[in-house]
């Protein structure tokens, strides 16, 4: 193992999409994935490809489509969980099997009923039968922030006997603190018999807020590979943070021994893909990829990094893409410029019925908007990557708002290919607009979030909105970008129906 060199493992499209409404489609995540591999990141965890027959096929679809990353499945230390894995992973250049069971005496007890013996058993058993398929085999001990550090020890001894190649230990409920995680990786790593042949890992749940700090404490005690999702995604309160991390490690080589392979100008871009595509925004705040992570609003700050720049700016803003916010195409550009701009951003439509219906989007957008960005094309080809079959499609619609009187919204959308024609008031347009579709579609879905963000600075942006729907227990979110926010919002409603109209997925148990 090179000890100077920190192994990133993404997660973004399996604990990521666990994030309430973030579950993507196949197309999704193969357009992610893509973006994640131009980023440069190590290993991509594309899925759990027992959860579901749609969880297999997307996760064979990123194998099939990353040639520069290794591609990974999850797996319980079920031989139908490993086998579903390997025949997932096999068409990678690269393919990984990560394959986990519980460890902690509460987990052991009460969820999966077995002693400690089974459960050494079950893992060794598990990584013999992984290594059947590929010999990049992960084992993780799930909770083993709550497992006793001695039969953690036994248990990551013997499934590197039996042939593992990397030991995850993470926290998977977020329990843990900076020196009590870094100093549990010290001593699992000094005590268990063969941990200088394999990478040791750490992924870090971020329920107290510490889980980037956890992370870069297990790095600073010999973890060697940090499993995190871009922009922090993930149940309950997310995961580490890849951008954070990368650039933590990156920027303070004084502290750590060691750096990644990932190309930082990439982060940003990556950001707002996963936010497009999830309907996840980024909180302006947000370190390194947050809108005002490089703003500088008091006249000391903006007097000092005028005068220089690393007064007040510990990175450059360019070093993490967002010199990327660029004009790149003007109504006037052809398809092919179109199309190799798409390539160029990693999110080029897989045929050329989709090229040709992103293409037609953005000559639309181009008559509307003046100047379009790297941002708008990412928006646009998002915009067709919902699911394949759409029940649900705006055609058209009108809206008339003033002062005193109710807004009116007039929709024009089709339902399993049939054209309706509604109409309803309501206390802005927005809300006019979702009672009008509403009046034929008749989820009654509950509305969780309805979110507007500017995609590119300036009045001509095109809005982003998410809505959020649940409905008997299941969420889901919609998005929809458009100059005209009330068109975004009808669009991302839709999407949101369209998403709901979909067979929901399995949730197996994870790490």
């Amino acid at each position: 193992m090179n000890s100077d060199r920190l192994i990133v493992f993404d997660t973004t499209l399996r604990d990521g999409e666990q994030s309430p409404g973030a579950s993507m489609t196949k197309d999704e995540k193969v357009r992610i994935a893509k973006q994640l591999e131009r980023l440069r990141v190590d290993v991509i965890e594309a899925g759990f490809a027992a959860a579901s027959p749609g969880d297999f096929e997307a996760v064979r679809a990123v194998a099939e489509s990353v040639k520069d990353s290794t591609v990974c499945s999850l797996a319980r230390a079920t031989t139908s969980d490993i086998d579903a894995a390997g025949k997932a992973v096999a068409p990678a250049a690269r393919g990984r099997i990560h394959t986990f069971i519980a460890t902690s005496p509460i987990h052991m007890e009460k969820k999966l009923r077995m002693n400690p013996d089974q459960v050494v058993e079950a893992a060794i058993a598990a990584v013999r039968h992984a290594l059947s398929f590929t010999d990049d085999v992960e084992f993780s001990a799930e909770d083993a922030v709550r497992s006793d550090i001695d039969f953690l020890v036994r248990v990551f001894g013997e499934v590197i006997k039996a042939g593992a190649t990397t030991i995850n230990v993470p926290d998977t409920v977020g329990y843990s603190v900076p020196g009590q995680w870094g100093e549990r990786m010290r001593q699992l790593i000094e005590r268990t018999p063969g941990a200088d042949r394999v990478v040791w890992s750490t992924h870090c749940h971020n329920d107290l807020g510490m889980a980037v700090a956890n992370s870069l404490s297990a790095v600073l005690n010999g973890a060697r590979q940090v499993e995190c999702t871009i922009n922090g995604l993930g149940e309950r309160a997310g995961n580490a943070s890849l951008e954070e991390i990368v650039m933590a490690v990156k920027t303070r080589r004084d502290v750590f021994a060691c750096d990644s392979n990932i190309d930082t100008t990439q982060i940003v871009p990556s950001s707002r893909l996963v936010s497009q595509i999830t309907g996840y925004p980024v909180q302006p705040n947000k370190a390194v990829v947050g809108a005002n992570a490089f703003a500088h609003e008091s006249g000391i700050h903006q007097d000092g990094v005028l005068k220089h720049r690393e007064t007040y700016e510990i990175m450059r803003a360019e070093d993490v893409g967002w010199s990327a916010n660029r004009i790149v195409l003007g109504k006037l550009s052809g398809r092919n410029a179109f199309r190799q701009r798409l390539e160029e951003l990693g999110v080029a439509p897989s045929s050329e019925q989709a090229l040709n219906e992103a293409f037609s989007r953005f000559k639309e957008l181009a008559d509307r908007k003046s100047e379009i960005f790297d941002e708008d094309l990412q928006a646009i080809v998002a915009g067709e990557a919902g699911p394949s079959s759409e029940r649900y499609k705006l055609i058209s619609m009108s809206q008339s708002s003033e002062m005193g009187e109710k807004p009116v919204s007039r929709v024009v959308f089709s339902i399993g290919g049939e054209e309706v024609r509604v109409e309803s008031e309501g206390n802005g347009p927005v809300d006019a607009t979702v009672k009008a579709i509403e009046k034929e579609a008749k989820s009654g879905a509950e509305l969780l979030l309805f979110s507007v963000n500017a995609i590119t600075t300036g009045t001509e942006s095109q809005g982003e909105v998410t809505m959020r729907l649940q409905k008997a227990g299941r969420v889901v979110n919609g998005v929809g970008a458009d100059p005209d926010i009330v068109v975004a919002s009808a669009i991302a409603y839709l999407n949101a129906l369209n998403r709901l109209s979909t067979a929901p997925k399995a949730n197996p148990q994870q790490p």
